[in-house]
């Protein structure tokens, strides 16, 4: 075991977490506000065209949480648009008092809600985690 605690004396898997970098919390607060207004885009959407409108509302958001993690290169770019869609379409679920509601109480206002959930922990998922660096791995050796 080498001094510094490492075996190997490769990289250590477990880093301290660092705060992100100002362009970095630009990137994800843009991300945020992108996926509020898809949320939007996609709830006037869904129910407007039957079939069509709810697959091309939840493909417009597997692309942006997709993208998102794949443009900042981790799992966080696919969760901060997750959650701005997220409460865009939790505020337009609740109704006014005056009465007046965005969703409708149907099959397909449920389909979008909970299939955008499954897309948003898919793409969460197929999002690229922290990699160790490619002078730790074996392939060249």
């Amino acid at each position: 075991m080498s001094t510094n605690g490492q075996r190997g004396g490769g990289r250590a898997l477990a880093q301290p977490l660092t705060r992100p970098s100002g362009g970095r919390i630009a990137a994800y607060l843009g991300l945020f506000l992108l996926g509020a207004l898809v949320g939007v885009a996609g709830a006037l959407v869904e129910s407007g065209w039957f079939p069509l409108g709810l697959l091309l509302a939840l493909a417009g958001a597997a692309g942006l949480f997709l993208g998102g993690a794949r443009a900042t290169a981790s799992r966080a770019g696919a969760v901060a648009p997750a959650a701005g869609w997220m409460v865009a379409v939790v505020l337009l679920t609740a109704s006014r008092p005056e009465g007046d509601f965005l969703f409708g109480a149907g099959v397909v206002s449920y389909l979008f809600l909970l299939g955008g959930m499954a897309v948003a922990v898919m793409c969460a998922t197929l999002g690229q985690g922290r990699q160790p660096g490619a002078s730790g791995a074996r392939l060249g050796k």
